[in-house]
């Protein structure tokens, strides 16, 4: 029963990994972008350069 448990989790986990890796990193840089968008002049390119690096990030077929 135990050994069943497991052998689903792994199975349910590795079909779930390449979206999971991507918005692990994906996300943070969504954040930082939102942050560097309150900078006076440059934030909103700023922001515009990471989100775009975020949605290919994103794209990555793992």
């Amino acid at each position: 029963m135990k050994l069943l448990r497991v052998i689903v989790l792994l199975v349910v986990v590795s079909m779930l990994s390449g979206c999971v890796l991507t918005k692990v990193v994906s996300v943070p840089m969504r954040v930082c972008g939102a942050v560097v968008s309150i900078v006076p002049v440059v934030g909103n390119t700023g922001h515009d350069a990471i989100d775009k690096a975020a949605d290919i990030v994103d794209d990555v077929p793992i």
